[in-house]
C-alpha cells in the first residue's frame, strides 16, 4: 500500500491508526495486515447551502437543456444527493427550475449524436440552414459544443470550407455519423480555433 501511494510505511501505520481512533471499523495490526469490515460506508459529503445550490441549479439545467441521456443522468445524480442530504437542504432546494427555449428544445435531438461523434473523433455529415434560409451540406469534424444559455452550438473543423466553422445546433436539418476517424491535426484542432478568435473568429 505503501509503495502504491508512494508514502512511507510509517505514514500508513499513522494515517491507519487515526482512522481506528475515529470509529472505522479496521481490523489488524502493524506488520500483518489491516481488513475494513464490511457493510462500512463513509458518511455522505456534506454541502453547504450555496453549495447544495450550484449542484441543483446544474443539474436543473443539464435535465432542461441536453439530450436524453445526459438530462436522464442528471436527475439521476440529483435524487441521489437530495437523498443523503439533510432535510432543510432539500426543501430549500426544491423551487428551483429551468426552462429551455424554444431553439434550446430544437436542438436536443441532435446533441447525444455531436457528443457521441466528438468523444470517438468521428466525422458528422450534416445539413444546415443558415439564418438568411440558405442550405448546404457539410461534412465536419466536431471539435466542441457549447451552450449560449439560448442556443447550443457545434464548433467544428468543416471539410467544405477548409476552416473553422461554428453551427447553431437549432439550424442543424440533419446529422448522420460517418464512419471515418478525424486526427489531431495541427492547425485544425479546438485550441487552434480558440486562437482565431482573437482575430475576429470564423463565419458559418
Amino acid at each position: 500500500m505503501a509503495e502504491a501511494l508512494e508514502v512511507s510505511t510509517r505514514t500508513i501505520w499513522r494515517d491507519i491508526s487515526d482512522l481506528q481512533a475515529q470509529g472505522v471499523p479496521i481490523e489488524g495490526e502493524r506488520g500483518v495486515g489491516y481488513v475494513l469490515r464490511k457493510g462500512y460506508f463513509l458518511p455522505p459529503l456534506a454541502l453547504s447551502q450555496e453549495e447544495m445550490e450550484a449542484l441543483i441549479w446544474g443539474t436543473r439545467l443539464v435535465e432542461s437543456f441536453a439530450d436524453g441521456a445526459l438530462a436522464g443522468a442528471a436527475r439521476e445524480l440529483r435524487i441521489k444527493v437530495m437523498s443523503v442530504s439533510p432535510e432543510e437542504r432539500r426543501s430549500a432546494s426544491s423551487a428551483m427550475s429551468a426552462f429551455p427555449s424554444r431553439r434550446a428544445r430544437a436542438a436536443r435531438s441532435f446533441l447525444a449524436l455531436i457528443r457521441a461523434a466528438s468523444g470517438k473523433r468521428q466525422k458528422l455529415a450534416i445539413g444546415y440552414r443558415d439564418l438568411g434560409g440558405a442550405e448546404s451540406a457539410r461534412v465536419v469534424w466536431p471539435l466542441g459544443l457549447e451552450f449560449w444559455g439560448q442556443v447550443w452550438t457545434l464548433t467544428a473543423w468543416c471539410e467544405v470550407r477548409s476552416d473553422f466553422r461554428v453551427f447553431r445546433c437549432d439550424r442543424l436539418t440533419s446529422c448522420t455519423l460517418l464512419d471515418e476517424h478525424f486526427r489531431d491535426d495541427p492547425g485544425k484542432r479546438f485550441e487552434d480555433f480558440l486562437a482565431t478568435l482573437n482575430e475576429g473568429g470564423p463565419d458559418a
